[in-house]
């Protein structure tokens, strides 16, 4: 089966990996040349990371990186795909534009699935003529590790399609969790309110950054707090996901929380800018609070 992936960032290159490691021919495709290659160096030191731990061989490493090509051609790239595996930046337009261009170029019978956090599958799936066959595999973050492929099916997607889905996240190793399309979906519609909760006891004075995250990790046995759950993320993502709750289900409650929207504003997004609630530029793995949050 060949299966083709685009976006070759974060989760693209997370999506890849986990194809390609078990049997899969993947076309990774990316506009951009320097995010390709960033993306199969990623993918390479996390094969690394595997082999040291012992969970893969030095052959299947190499083994995972021979089914891999590399595209800067989305039609070129899409042309021999049985799935496409769409994982570009949480934007509608930007998606609605790629489905666009997946109906002409991808095979008739190849499934059209879409990585998105929260955008609609029903509204993706409108701008094809295949909505039948287009689908949300919504993988988590680091997709290597993270089990759970939330599937979300669209209001035309059929049930061969959705089966197909769920049988192809297992092979992967998943677990697939079936949802139907309503804004943010499952894990969105839950992690998203309570990110902005806490961002809002922050706001508030309620209490300081590490004093939240503590709360939620000791009292509530979160891996991680949810202020630094969130620079994980990209506050940016975060914004856009509680923008797409508030749109689509109308309730103030998803508002997003003033001090989001300013640290978007202000380009404080997260790891991927080097601060957000916490400093990521102080190369060590001790969690450091950002300069304005220092008491």
């Amino acid at each position: 089966m060949n299966v083709a992936v685009i976006g070759a960032g974060t989760m693209g290159n997370g999506i890849a990996h986990v194809f390609a490691q078990h049997g899969f021919s993947v076309a990774l495709i990316d506009t951009n040349p320097a995010s390709l290659d960033k993306g199969l160096a990623t993918i390479g030191k996390n094969l690394d990371r595997q082999v040291a731990k012992g969970g893969l061989t030095a052959d299947d490493k190499a083994a995972t990186l021979e089914r891999l090509t590399s595209f800067t051609s989305l039609a070129e790239g899409v042309r021999t795909a049985d799935l496409v595996v769409e994982a570009a930046t949480e934007n509608v337009d930007l998606k609605l534009s790629i489905f666009r261009e997946l109906d002409q170029h991808a095979p008739t019978a190849a499934i059209l699935a879409s990585n998105t956090s929260s955008i609609s599958i029903t509204r993706i799936a409108a701008v094809t003529k295949r909505p039948a066959q287009v689908i949300g595999m919504h993988f988590m973050n680091p997709v290597p590790v993270m089990k759970l492929v939330e599937v979300i099916r669209g209001y035309a997607t059929s049930d061969e399609v959705t089966q197909r889905v769920m049988d192809l996240s297992r092979q992967l190793g998943k677990t697939p969790t079936e949802v139907n399309d309503y804004p943010g979906f499952v894990a969105n519609r839950i992690l998203m309110p309570m990110i902005n909760e806490a961002i809002y006891s922050l706001f508030e004075g309620v209490a300081g950054v590490e004093e939240i995250d503590t709360v939620m990790k000791l009292g509530m046995a979160h891996p991680m707090g949810p202020l630094q759950l969130a620079d994980f993320i990209g506050l940016d993502v975060c914004l856009a996901i509680l923008r797409v709750l508030h749109d689509g289900l109308g309730n103030p409650k998803y508002a997003p929380c003033p001090l989001l929207v300013n640290m978007v504003t202000a380009g404080r997004l997260g790891v991927k800018s080097g601060e957000g609630f916490y400093s990521w530029a102080h190369g060590t793995k001790e969690l450091v609070l950002a300069e304005r949050f220092r008491k």
